[in-house]
């Protein structure tokens, strides 16, 4: 075990993860030690014979379980980003101990009643104190600690028996990825690829010991060479590929996780998982949810229908007599942003190179906004030889924490994009921040640049959004640190740092030819810009699609019996208007890992929930000057420093002066 580096602390700056030196025969042994020490500690707790007080008790539990969560956020993160058939033996075998574990710790009498005997007495508190202490007690309270000793037997049952199926659910889209390809033989059928796109699919097929051209998918449904390629049988067959991804096995299990959470949720005294689930977010009742939802549906759909309109003219003007269906969509939709923008995308891109966008777009961004620096440290190990590590200093030189960016699409790693910590920031603990961000840019053939699509251009700067709030976390308390806020809250720093993407000064600094470095003609950037409002019918719709879809799968009661999946999927749509067939939701069931895989259960609604916030909050910095340390500094104190330690409402009002309007994100989206 003495070789076991898990199991002490990383001797790194800032305890940075040793990736040079963990092996995966680590885990289970540090895993094992991790959860006998935190068991251990809270022995401690319950057996202190002193009454319980915030220090011996509140505190207490905040300390424990250092082992463990250094040991969880090395695996959890690692199976994300390099998994193989080892991480998906140790998730089998842990999984079932962890969730036991936590149920141990959560359904404590002893512990609970300490807890609640503080909580009682909260009127002496105060500030993060406070907060902890209700944070605590509504969690252990939402875990079932008040029930009866027969009903915890059963939350066990429900607890365990989950956990194995969203574990599985989620393997089962990793092996998607791996397995649902599309090779194509033919070079002639990649007609409307660019010669840059071909070789990588090439260099991908050779990667997985095949021969011709590799097509791999991505999360969601409409996958994004559909805009490019000419051939209709070859998108039909890529686009049903990945709407019917992972039915089979995955489509079983949707029917199970929904009746188990709905289980969980009754036994918890809730009508549906959606009721129990939305009590500790920001929207606090599915009504209020479903309200704004809905609200914004039939809008969506009407400008949908009015894009519908101008695609199938194009398809008739291209000499076709096919109707539009869901594969054909992006491929027209593209010609008609060309037609009416006068856009060619491949003139485009070589405007948008990955490291000009990253050093002289996001780092310039960041530094102009927040006045912080980044240096690259090329000494620290990571997990993949395309990983790149970053110091980041505050304009006084005083250190912010350490940044990794893993920007390539590969095997083993699941897809989208996403933001965690490696080491969360905390007085207590005296540690500072360690993040990193994971993006899935299809990797160029050898030699040749890395150039980005707009897309994916929003996308860095999106997912660095969450990494600054992390990164700027100023708390005492790891559990209100960075983050861990409300999921409808989480999203907001996000999406707000979108729209420095498009700040005309930062895209004067950034969009530079790769070849000759001149700045991208005035003529195309606004073409560029004025593009990004198109297709936005169809945006909206895929989305709320998505979301409705997540709340009425958790808006089923116990005693429901779903017995077809697709049936269900078809008839939540329907209720909601947007049984469209040229427009499928953003992610159907068996591969919406958000919904049934992750932590957004009842959630996805978040994403639109926040941006209403980020387009008001952007709409307000505009008006006292836009890009400017002044409104930087602002928004730092305000919102990405306070976490969870205070509420997360009056911080937004705080910074803003009201409460958030829809009307920017209306305009933003077309729709008003």
């Amino acid at each position: 075990m003495s070789d076991n580096i898990l199991l002490q602390p990383s001797t790194l700056q800032f305890q940075a993860p040793q990736f040079d030196k963990i092996k995966a025969s680590d885990f289970i042994p540090a895993f094992t030690q991790g959860m006998a020490e935190q068991q251990a500690e809270i022995s401690l707790i319950t057996q202190n014979s002193a009454p319980a007080t915030y220090e011996n008790t509140i505190v207490a539990l905040e300390k424990s379980g250092e082992l463990l969560d250094r040991v969880r956020r090395a695996f959890n993160n690692l199976s994300g980003l390099i998994s193989d058939d080892n991480f998906i033996k140790i998730e089998e075998e842990i999984v079932p101990k962890l969730t036991a574990h936590s149920d141990n710790m959560f359904l404590d009498a002893a512990l609970f009643a300490r807890i609640e005997t503080v909580y009682k007495n909260k009127a002496a508190l105060s500030g993060e104190a406070l907060r902890l202490t209700e944070v605590y007690f509504s969690q252990f309270e939402r875990a079932g600690a008040t029930l009866s000793e027969a009903d915890k037997a059963k939350m066990r049952t429900l607890n365990g028996e989950l956990a194995k199926l969203e574990s599985s659910f989620s393997q089962n889209i990793l092996k998607s990825f791996k397995e649902d390809v599309i090779v194509v033989q033919d070079k002639a059928q990649l007609a409307g690829l660019s010669d840059d796109d071909i070789a990588s699919l090439a260099a991908a097929a050779q990667g997985a010991g095949k021969e011709g051209y590799m097509i791999t998918l991505v999360n969601t449904t409409t996958q994004p060479l559909l805009a490019s390629l000419e051939n209709r049988e070859l998108r039909q067959k890529i686009w049903q590929a990945s709407a019917y991804r992972a039915v089979d096995t995955n489509g079983p299990l949707n029917l199970q996780i929904a009746k188990l959470r709905a289980q969980k949720a009754q036994l918890l005294g809730y009508p549906n998982w959606a009721a129990y689930t939305l009590t500790d977010q920001m929207a606090k009742t599915p009504e209020a949810v479903y309200g704004i939802l809905d609200d914004l549906a039939p809008k969506a759909l009407a400008k949908a229908k009015i894009e519908a309109q101008a695609i199938q003219a194009e398809i008739i003007k291209d000499s076709k007599d096919f109707t539009l269906e869901a594969w054909d969509w992006a491929f027209y939709a593209e010609k008609v942003r060309q037609a009416r923008f006068d856009l060619d995308p491949s003139l485009v891109k070589p405007y948008f190179e990955y490291n000009t966008v990253l050093n002289d777009g996001l780092f310039y961004a960041m530094n102009k906004l927040f006045g912080i620096s980044f240096k690259r440290r090329d000494d620290l190990p990571v997990w993949h030889k395309d990983v790149s590590a970053f110091e980041i200093f505050n304009q006084d030189g005083s250190p912010v924490g350490l940044f990794y960016l893993d920007p390539y699409a590969r095997e083993g790693k699941q897809g989208g994009a996403w933001m965690d910590e490696l080491v969360s920031q905390s007085e207590l603990k005296g540690t500072k921040p360690v993040v990193y961000n994971a993006l899935n840019i299809p990797k160029p053939s050898e030699g040749q640049p890395t150039l980005m699509t707009f897309d994916e251009v929003s996308t860095l700067f999106h997912e660095f959004g969450h990494a600054i709030h992390g990164l700027f976390s100023n708390v005492t308390y790891p559990s209100l640190a960075g983050t861990a806020t409300a999921r409808d809250f989480v999203e907001f720093p996000s999406q707000a740092n979108e729209d420095w993407s498009i700040d005309p000064h930062i895209i004067a600094n950034y969009a530079k030819h790769y070849q000759t470095g001149e700045a991208i003609p005035a003529e195309l950037l606004a073409k560029v810009l004025k593009s990004q409002a198109f297709n936005q019918g169809f945006g909206t719709t895929e989305y709320l699609a998505a979301a409705l879809l997540d709340m009425e799968w958790h808006s089923i009661s116990a005693d429901t019996e779903i017995t077809d999946g697709a049936a269900f999927e078809k008839q939540a749509l329907a209720k909601h208007g947007l049984d469209y067939a040229p427009i499928a939701a953003r992610y159907k069931s068996t591969y919406f890992s958000h919904s049934f895989g992750g932590g957004y259960s009842a959630g996805y609604y978040a994403y639109l929930w926040t941006e209403v916030f980020a387009a008001d909050s952007f709409s307000f910095m505009a008006t006292q000057g836009g890009l400017n340390r002044e409104n930087g500094d602002k928004y730092r104190e305000a919102i990405l420093s306070k976490g969870n330690s205070q509420d997360l409402m009056q911080n937004y009002i705080k910074f803003t002066g009201k409460q958030p309007s829809t009307d920017a994100l209306l305009k933003r989206r077309g729709l008003l």
